[in-house]
């Protein structure tokens, strides 16, 4: 990656609904090269995907936790797949510590999240929750460092 593909990294991720044009406008190169620059950084998995941020209060979902579960290894298998089909868990990370996994869960309601604890214990155990009272820092992307434009990175 050199600067030019930084840049576009970086302005898609303040906005990544900005056009071919606004994108080419910032990193001064045509249009037809800011979109080959995109699709090789898709192809190389570098960027995985658009996103759409959304007020969840404003959908109704007032409560947003952190559910951390304890589990053993054995256990992963069937619990993958479970987080993965319930809507309300939008992030689920294998973590170190005495818990091995955390969820961010959304839910309308404290009943709700506590139905959810509930099943969680019983299929799989010991759980530890953290309402979140408000929000300091929302999901954001890195932003990248201009890289210095050497022979190796002209070769990416």
């Amino acid at each position: 990656m050199d600067k030019i593909d930084r840049k576009i990294i970086n302005l898609l991720q303040k906005n990544a609904r900005a056009s071919l044009k606004e994108l080419s406008k910032e990193c001064f190169i045509s249009s037809p090269a800011i979109a080959a620059r995109i699709n090789k950084l898709e192809r190389n998995g570098i960027i995985t995907g658009y996103h759409t941020s959304v007020n969840m209060e404003k959908i109704n979902f007032h409560v947003k936790a952190f559910i951390q579960v304890q589990l053993e290894p054995r256990q992963k298998q069937e619990f993958y797949p479970y987080v993965q089909q319930i809507p309300n868990v939008i992030e689920c990370n294998c973590v170190t510590g005495d818990y091995s996994e955390i969820m961010e869960v959304v839910f309308p309601s404290t009943t709700d999240l506590d139905n959810f604890i509930n099943t969680i214990q019983q299929r799989f155990g010991k759980t530890s929750t953290q309402i979140v009272f408000s929000t300091s820092v929302d999901h954001r992307g890195v932003k990248l460092a201009p890289a210095q434009d050497t022979v190796s990175s002209e070769k990416e």
